[in-house]
């Protein structure tokens, strides 16, 4: 008999429907966009959600930068707070917004080695179909310098 792994109890709560959340920001009302984007590549299918700007660190990241998350089980997407600012385009907010909303509608796969995927070939696929795919990549590659310090 095989060994069976060990599965971890952890409370299921709705972890942060009790805060508050803030989707104006200086320069970008994120939930003006997540409308934008859910009616143009979503056919207005994504209810329920709430988009804010994440929490500020006291220390800005050194390695890698995560522009946003999704959280599927409170329904929520963050989005990096330093994107709230002048020298980013609109566009590439969009992006990423884009790109958090595709994880609430493409299935994550597991690899041969039990792994979790959330990122498939067809999240990848249906990732290039945003209008300015290539456009956005580049400025993220172009720009990331000013992310991380």
């Amino acid at each position: 008999m095989g060994k069976r792994k060990r599965k971890i109890s952890a409370k299921k709560f709705p972890l942060q429907r009790c805060l508050e959340f803030s989707h104006e920001g200086e320069y970008f009302d994120l939930k003006a966009l997540f409308d934008k984007v859910n009616s143009e590549y979503f056919d207005d299918a994504l209810k329920a959600y709430n988009i804010t700007w994440g929490r500020r660190r006291k220390l800005p990241p050194k390695e890698y930068f995560v522009f946003g998350t999704i959280q599927e089980e409170d329904k929520i997407i963050r989005i990096h707070p330093l994107l709230d600012a002048p020298f980013v385009p609109t566009w590439f907010l969009e992006y990423v917004i884009y790109h958090e909303m595709l994880h609430a509608v493409v299935p994550e796969e597991i690899d041969e080695k039990g792994r979790r995927k959330v990122h498939t070939e067809e999240f990848y696929r249906r990732e290039r179909l945003f209008h300015c795919f290539h456009r956005a990549r580049r400025w993220e590659d172009e720009n990331l310098e000013r992310f991380l310090r």
